[in-house]
Protein backbone atom coordinates (compact mmCIF):
# COMPACT_ATOMS: atom_id res chain seq x y z
CA UNK A 1 0.00 0.00 0.00
CA UNK A 2 1.49 3.95 -0.50
CA UNK A 3 2.56 5.28 2.04
CA UNK A 4 2.29 9.06 1.28
CA UNK A 5 0.99 11.13 -0.88
CA UNK A 6 3.71 10.40 -3.86
CA UNK A 7 3.83 6.90 -3.11
CA UNK A 8 7.38 7.24 -1.00
CA UNK A 9 8.28 8.20 2.20
CA UNK A 10 11.23 8.17 5.29
CA UNK A 11 12.05 5.51 7.13
CA UNK A 12 12.97 7.01 10.89
CA UNK A 13 13.32 5.78 14.55
CA UNK A 14 10.12 5.67 16.88
CA UNK A 15 8.63 4.30 20.24
CA UNK A 16 5.33 2.52 19.95
CA UNK A 17 3.34 0.44 22.49
CA UNK A 18 2.62 -2.44 21.11
CA UNK A 19 0.11 -4.00 22.72
CA UNK A 20 -1.38 -2.78 26.44
CA UNK A 21 0.58 -2.97 29.09
CA UNK A 22 3.72 -4.34 27.30
CA UNK A 23 6.84 -2.36 27.32
CA UNK A 24 7.66 0.18 25.05
CA UNK A 25 9.33 -1.05 21.51
CA UNK A 26 12.16 1.73 19.49
CA UNK A 27 11.63 0.63 16.03
CA UNK A 28 11.74 1.95 12.53
CA UNK A 29 8.26 4.20 11.51
CA UNK A 30 7.56 4.98 7.81
CA UNK A 31 6.42 8.47 7.63
CA UNK A 32 4.68 9.80 4.50
CA UNK A 33 4.76 12.72 2.63
CA UNK A 34 3.02 15.51 3.29
CA UNK A 35 -0.51 15.18 1.18
CA UNK A 36 -2.97 18.62 1.41
CA UNK A 37 -2.81 20.77 4.43
CA UNK A 38 -0.32 18.36 6.28
CA UNK A 39 3.66 19.09 6.97
CA UNK A 40 5.87 16.48 7.90
CA UNK A 41 7.88 18.33 11.43
CA UNK A 42 11.78 17.17 12.87
CA UNK A 43 11.27 16.50 16.35
CA UNK A 44 13.84 18.23 18.35
CA UNK A 45 12.62 17.34 22.13
CA UNK A 46 9.19 15.74 23.39
CA UNK A 47 8.27 15.91 27.21
CA UNK A 48 7.27 12.43 28.32
CA UNK A 49 3.95 12.85 29.57
CA UNK A 50 1.17 10.92 32.16
CA UNK A 51 -1.05 10.50 28.64
CA UNK A 52 1.51 8.38 26.98
CA UNK A 53 1.91 6.40 29.48
CA UNK A 54 -2.19 5.93 29.49
CA UNK A 55 -1.77 5.05 26.02
CA UNK A 56 0.40 2.57 26.99
CA UNK A 57 -1.36 1.00 29.96
CA UNK A 58 -4.76 0.63 27.87
CA UNK A 59 -6.33 3.97 29.82
CA UNK A 60 -7.28 5.76 26.69
CA UNK A 61 -8.37 3.02 23.66
CA UNK A 62 -7.64 0.22 22.06
CA UNK A 63 -6.40 1.05 18.84
CA UNK A 64 -2.59 -0.33 19.10
CA UNK A 65 -0.30 -0.28 18.39
CA UNK A 66 0.21 4.05 19.43
CA UNK A 67 2.94 5.92 18.19
CA UNK A 68 3.72 7.73 21.77
CA UNK A 69 4.63 10.96 22.67
CA UNK A 70 2.72 14.24 21.99
CA UNK A 71 4.71 17.10 23.98
CA UNK A 72 6.66 18.46 21.37
CA UNK A 73 8.63 21.40 19.61
CA UNK A 74 10.22 20.70 15.79
CA UNK A 75 11.55 22.31 13.13
CA UNK A 76 8.89 22.24 10.11
CA UNK A 77 10.93 19.97 7.14
CA UNK A 78 8.34 20.58 4.37
CA UNK A 79 4.48 20.71 3.82
CA UNK A 80 1.70 19.79 1.67
CA UNK A 81 -0.45 21.37 -0.83
CA UNK A 82 -2.58 24.45 0.33
CA UNK A 83 -0.26 25.16 3.60
CA UNK A 84 0.32 28.86 3.40
CA UNK A 85 0.69 28.85 7.20
CA UNK A 86 4.05 27.26 7.57
CA UNK A 87 6.76 26.97 5.51
CA UNK A 88 10.18 24.21 5.79
CA UNK A 89 12.23 26.08 7.98
CA UNK A 90 9.98 27.45 11.14
CA UNK A 91 10.35 26.58 14.59
CA UNK A 92 7.38 25.18 16.04
CA UNK A 93 5.36 23.59 18.45
CA UNK A 94 3.34 21.18 18.46
CA UNK A 95 -0.43 21.14 19.35
CA UNK A 96 -3.32 18.52 19.77
CA UNK A 97 -6.02 21.76 18.97
CA UNK A 98 -6.42 22.40 15.59
CA UNK A 99 -9.02 24.05 15.26
CA UNK A 100 -11.41 23.86 12.63
CA UNK A 101 -12.98 27.56 12.17
CA UNK A 102 -16.38 26.09 11.15
CA UNK A 103 -18.19 24.21 14.07
CA UNK A 104 -20.55 25.76 16.08
CA UNK A 105 -18.14 26.61 18.90
CA UNK A 106 -15.72 28.02 16.50
CA UNK A 107 -18.49 29.99 14.73
CA UNK A 108 -19.77 31.23 18.41
CA UNK A 109 -15.97 32.96 18.77
CA UNK A 110 -14.97 30.54 21.30
CA UNK A 111 -12.38 28.55 19.16
CA UNK A 112 -10.30 27.08 22.22
CA UNK A 113 -13.88 24.93 22.44
CA UNK A 114 -13.32 23.65 19.07
CA UNK A 115 -15.29 20.88 18.75
CA UNK A 116 -14.36 19.65 15.76
CA UNK A 117 -10.06 19.51 15.59
CA UNK A 118 -8.29 17.45 12.54
CA UNK A 119 -5.00 15.59 12.65
CA UNK A 120 -3.32 14.28 9.54
CA UNK A 121 -5.60 12.66 6.94
CA UNK A 122 -2.70 10.00 6.21
CA UNK A 123 -1.16 7.42 8.66
CA UNK A 124 2.26 6.53 9.98
CA UNK A 125 3.15 2.96 9.53
CA UNK A 126 5.29 0.22 10.61
CA UNK A 127 7.86 -1.17 7.93
CA UNK A 128 5.23 -3.94 6.99
CA UNK A 129 2.87 -1.33 6.46
CA UNK A 130 0.90 -1.89 9.81
CA UNK A 131 -0.73 1.50 10.27
CA UNK A 132 -0.08 3.42 13.82
CA UNK A 133 -2.68 5.46 15.88
CA UNK A 134 -0.36 8.64 16.98
CA UNK A 135 -0.97 9.83 20.53
CA UNK A 136 -3.56 12.66 20.77
CA UNK A 137 -3.08 12.84 16.97
CA UNK A 138 1.14 13.95 17.05
CA UNK A 139 2.85 10.60 17.45
CA UNK A 140 6.37 12.79 18.61
CA UNK A 141 8.88 10.59 20.42
CA UNK A 142 9.94 10.13 16.70
CA UNK A 143 12.62 11.76 15.01
CA UNK A 144 10.23 13.37 12.35
CA UNK A 145 6.32 12.74 12.19
CA UNK A 146 3.78 13.65 10.25
CA UNK A 147 0.89 16.15 11.43
CA UNK A 148 -1.97 18.32 10.11
CA UNK A 149 -0.45 21.96 9.54
CA UNK A 150 -2.55 23.60 11.88
CA UNK A 151 -1.18 21.39 14.70
CA UNK A 152 2.02 23.64 14.02
CA UNK A 153 2.28 26.76 16.29
CA UNK A 154 5.10 29.24 15.26
CA UNK A 155 7.01 30.72 18.21
CA UNK A 156 10.26 32.62 18.75
CA UNK A 157 13.36 30.11 18.38
CA UNK A 158 15.53 31.56 20.93
CA UNK A 159 13.53 29.37 23.11
CA UNK A 160 15.31 26.06 24.03
CA UNK A 161 13.08 22.96 22.17
CA UNK A 162 12.93 20.84 26.03
CA UNK A 163 11.64 23.86 27.02
CA UNK A 164 9.14 25.17 24.02
CA UNK A 165 7.98 21.34 23.68
CA UNK A 166 6.09 21.49 27.10
CA UNK A 167 3.82 23.86 26.11
CA UNK A 168 2.23 21.04 23.75
CA UNK A 169 0.34 19.87 26.61
CA UNK A 170 0.73 19.55 30.63
CA UNK A 171 2.16 23.11 31.41
CA UNK A 172 -0.25 24.11 28.80
CA UNK A 173 -2.81 22.57 30.92
CA UNK A 174 -1.68 23.87 34.10
CA UNK A 175 -1.46 27.47 32.99
CA UNK A 176 -4.53 27.57 31.39
CA UNK A 177 -6.56 25.60 34.16
CA UNK A 178 -5.72 28.98 36.00
CA UNK A 179 -5.25 31.47 33.57
CA UNK A 180 -7.77 30.65 31.40
CA UNK A 181 -10.31 28.48 33.25
CA UNK A 182 -10.11 29.59 36.52
CA UNK A 183 -9.96 33.48 34.94
CA UNK A 184 -7.97 34.04 38.19
CA UNK A 185 -7.51 37.43 38.56
CA UNK A 186 -4.94 39.69 41.12
CA UNK A 187 -5.52 39.59 44.46
CA UNK A 188 -7.29 36.00 44.84
CA UNK A 189 -6.50 33.06 46.61
CA UNK A 190 -5.82 30.01 44.67
CA UNK A 191 -6.11 26.66 46.00
CA UNK A 192 -4.15 23.54 43.71
CA UNK A 193 -4.30 20.06 44.58
CA UNK A 194 -1.76 18.12 43.56
CA UNK A 195 1.70 19.36 42.09
CA UNK A 196 2.95 17.16 39.49
CA UNK A 197 3.53 18.84 36.44
CA UNK A 198 0.31 20.09 35.62
CA UNK A 199 -0.48 21.32 39.15
CA UNK A 200 3.28 23.25 39.34
CA UNK A 201 1.93 25.15 35.94
CA UNK A 202 -1.11 26.20 37.38
CA UNK A 203 0.81 27.31 40.59
CA UNK A 204 2.67 29.18 38.11
CA UNK A 205 0.04 30.15 36.40
CA UNK A 206 -1.52 31.96 39.46
CA UNK A 207 1.24 33.32 40.03
CA UNK A 208 1.63 35.13 36.94
CA UNK A 209 -2.17 36.34 36.85
CA UNK A 210 -1.17 38.25 40.60
CA UNK A 211 -3.17 35.84 42.95
CA UNK A 212 -2.08 36.81 46.49
CA UNK A 213 -2.37 33.97 47.96
CA UNK A 214 -1.81 30.66 46.35
CA UNK A 215 -1.91 27.16 48.51
CA UNK A 216 -0.40 24.05 47.36
CA UNK A 217 -1.60 21.04 48.27
CA UNK A 218 -0.07 17.13 47.68
CA UNK A 219 1.21 13.96 49.60
CA UNK A 220 4.51 14.60 48.60
CA UNK A 221 7.15 16.92 50.39
CA UNK A 222 9.05 17.19 47.75
CA UNK A 223 6.54 18.43 45.14
CA UNK A 224 5.90 21.20 47.81
CA UNK A 225 8.76 22.24 48.11
CA UNK A 226 8.97 22.63 44.19
CA UNK A 227 5.67 24.13 44.39
CA UNK A 228 6.93 26.64 46.92
CA UNK A 229 9.71 27.47 44.37
CA UNK A 230 7.15 28.37 41.66
CA UNK A 231 5.05 30.52 43.40
CA UNK A 232 2.90 28.82 46.10
CA UNK A 233 2.82 31.02 48.99
CA UNK A 234 1.37 28.27 51.34
CA UNK A 235 1.98 24.26 51.33
CA UNK A 236 -0.41 21.64 52.98
CA UNK A 237 0.68 17.99 52.87
CA UNK A 238 -2.86 16.58 52.68
CA UNK A 239 -1.17 13.18 54.31
CA UNK A 240 -0.64 15.21 57.57
CA UNK A 241 -3.59 17.82 57.70
CA UNK A 242 -7.27 18.01 56.10
CA UNK A 243 -6.86 19.55 53.13
CA UNK A 244 -10.29 21.25 53.49
CA UNK A 245 -9.96 23.18 56.85
CA UNK A 246 -6.38 23.70 55.74
CA UNK A 247 -7.43 26.26 53.04
CA UNK A 248 -10.02 28.42 55.29
CA UNK A 249 -8.01 28.41 57.72
CA UNK A 250 -5.04 29.71 54.92
CA UNK A 251 -7.52 32.04 53.77
CA UNK A 252 -9.51 33.77 56.88
CA UNK A 253 -12.06 30.98 57.06
CA UNK A 254 -13.60 31.66 54.13
CA UNK A 255 -12.11 29.27 51.30
CA UNK A 256 -10.33 30.04 48.07
CA UNK A 257 -11.66 31.97 45.44
CA UNK A 258 -10.34 29.38 42.65
CA UNK A 259 -9.64 25.36 43.79
CA UNK A 260 -7.90 23.83 41.34
CA UNK A 261 -8.00 19.74 41.23
CA UNK A 262 -5.03 18.71 39.42
CA UNK A 263 -5.37 14.76 40.28
CA UNK A 264 -8.87 14.18 38.74
CA UNK A 265 -10.12 11.49 41.91
CA UNK A 266 -13.47 11.98 43.20
CA UNK A 267 -11.71 12.80 47.02
CA UNK A 268 -9.39 15.63 45.44
CA UNK A 269 -12.55 16.95 43.32
CA UNK A 270 -14.81 17.38 46.51
CA UNK A 271 -12.01 18.68 48.74
CA UNK A 272 -11.55 21.35 45.81
CA UNK A 273 -15.59 21.94 45.83
CA UNK A 274 -15.79 22.05 49.88
CA UNK A 275 -12.26 24.35 50.06
CA UNK A 276 -13.24 27.09 47.86
CA UNK A 277 -15.38 29.99 49.07
CA UNK A 278 -18.91 30.50 48.62
CA UNK A 279 -19.42 31.51 45.03
CA UNK A 280 -16.14 30.86 44.11
CA UNK A 281 -14.83 28.61 41.30
CA UNK A 282 -14.00 24.57 41.10
CA UNK A 283 -11.74 23.86 37.46
CA UNK A 284 -11.28 20.24 37.12
CA UNK A 285 -8.12 19.81 34.92
CA UNK A 286 -6.79 16.69 36.60
CA UNK A 287 -7.96 13.66 33.87
CA UNK A 288 -10.58 11.04 35.86
CA UNK A 289 -10.18 7.13 34.84
CA UNK A 290 -13.76 5.32 33.34
CA UNK A 291 -14.71 4.03 36.36
CA UNK A 292 -14.74 7.15 38.83
CA UNK A 293 -18.23 8.28 40.39
CA UNK A 294 -18.66 11.58 41.93
CA UNK A 295 -21.30 12.02 44.52
CA UNK A 296 -22.20 15.66 46.30
CA UNK A 297 -25.33 16.17 48.09
CA UNK A 298 -26.85 18.84 45.24
CA UNK A 299 -27.95 21.26 48.12
CA UNK A 300 -24.86 21.84 48.75
CA UNK A 301 -24.17 22.08 44.86
CA UNK A 302 -27.06 24.50 44.87
CA UNK A 303 -26.45 26.42 47.70
CA UNK A 304 -23.01 26.72 47.38
CA UNK A 305 -22.97 28.75 44.05
CA UNK A 306 -20.41 29.46 41.70
CA UNK A 307 -18.92 27.60 39.32
CA UNK A 308 -18.06 24.10 38.27
CA UNK A 309 -15.30 23.42 35.24
CA UNK A 310 -13.58 21.37 33.78
CA UNK A 311 -10.63 22.44 31.90
CA UNK A 312 -9.50 20.91 28.38
CA UNK A 313 -6.14 21.00 27.15
CA UNK A 314 -6.33 24.80 29.24
CA UNK A 315 -8.87 26.31 27.25
CA UNK A 316 -6.41 27.03 25.65
CA UNK A 317 -5.86 28.96 22.03
CA UNK A 318 -2.31 28.05 20.31
CA UNK A 319 -1.92 30.70 18.05
CA UNK A 320 -2.92 33.20 20.77
CA UNK A 321 -1.33 31.60 23.70
CA UNK A 322 1.91 29.83 22.90
CA UNK A 323 3.66 32.97 21.08
CA UNK A 324 2.68 34.73 23.94
CA UNK A 325 4.17 32.13 27.02
CA UNK A 326 7.08 31.74 25.15
CA UNK A 327 7.87 35.61 25.49
CA UNK A 328 6.88 35.22 28.55
CA UNK A 329 9.75 32.80 29.12
CA UNK A 330 12.02 34.97 27.43
CA UNK A 331 11.55 37.77 29.14
CA UNK A 332 12.58 35.94 32.93
CA UNK A 333 9.00 36.02 33.72
CA UNK A 334 7.81 32.49 33.39
CA UNK A 335 10.25 29.77 35.07
CA UNK A 336 9.49 26.61 31.87
CA UNK A 337 12.95 25.60 32.36
CA UNK A 338 11.91 24.52 36.25
CA UNK A 339 9.42 21.42 34.80
CA UNK A 340 12.77 20.19 33.18
CA UNK A 341 14.00 17.52 35.63
CA UNK A 342 15.77 15.47 33.48
CA UNK A 343 17.05 14.92 29.61
CA UNK A 344 17.10 11.94 27.85
CA UNK A 345 17.88 9.78 25.27
CA UNK A 346 14.87 8.06 23.13
CA UNK A 347 16.31 4.98 24.34
CA UNK A 348 15.45 5.86 28.21
CA UNK A 349 11.33 6.44 27.72
CA UNK A 350 10.36 2.97 29.99
CA UNK A 351 12.55 4.41 32.29
CA UNK A 352 10.86 7.58 32.70
CA UNK A 353 7.63 5.99 32.75
CA UNK A 354 8.92 5.03 36.27
CA UNK A 355 10.03 7.93 37.68
CA UNK A 356 6.83 9.84 36.50
CA UNK A 357 4.70 6.93 38.62
CA UNK A 358 7.05 7.30 41.71
CA UNK A 359 6.60 10.91 41.72
CA UNK A 360 10.44 11.48 41.34
CA UNK A 361 10.22 14.15 38.28
CA UNK A 362 8.04 16.92 37.11
CA UNK A 363 9.09 16.15 33.37
CA UNK A 364 11.71 14.21 31.67
CA UNK A 365 12.33 15.18 28.02
CA UNK A 366 13.58 13.31 25.49
CA UNK A 367 15.89 15.07 23.15
CA UNK A 368 16.18 13.80 19.74
CA UNK A 369 19.92 12.36 18.57
CA UNK A 370 21.64 14.44 15.88
CA UNK A 371 17.87 15.68 15.60
CA UNK A 372 19.57 17.88 12.64
CA UNK A 373 20.21 14.43 10.56
CA UNK A 374 17.79 13.52 7.23
CA UNK A 375 15.55 10.46 7.43
CA UNK A 376 16.33 8.02 4.34
CA UNK A 377 13.73 7.50 2.47
CA UNK A 378 11.82 4.64 2.36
Amino acid sequence: MPVGASGEGQQVRGVIARSKDAPVELVTIVVPDPGPGEAVVKVLACGVCHTDLHYRQGGIGNDYPYLLGHEAAGIVESVGSGVRSLAAGDYVILNWRAVCGTCRACRRGRPWYCFATFNAGQKMTLGDGTELSPALGIGAFVDKTLVAAGQCTKVDPAARPAVAGLLGCGVMAGLGAALNTGNVSRGDSVAVIGCGGVGSAAIAGARLAGAAKIIAIDIDDRKLAVARSLGATDTVNSRETDAVEAIHRLTGGFGADVAIDAVGHPETYAQAFYGRDLAGTVVLVGVPTAGMRLELPLLDVFGRGGALKSSWYGDCLPDRDFPMLIDLYLQGRLPLDAFVSEEIPIGEIETAFDKMDRGDVLRSVVIMENADRAGTRA
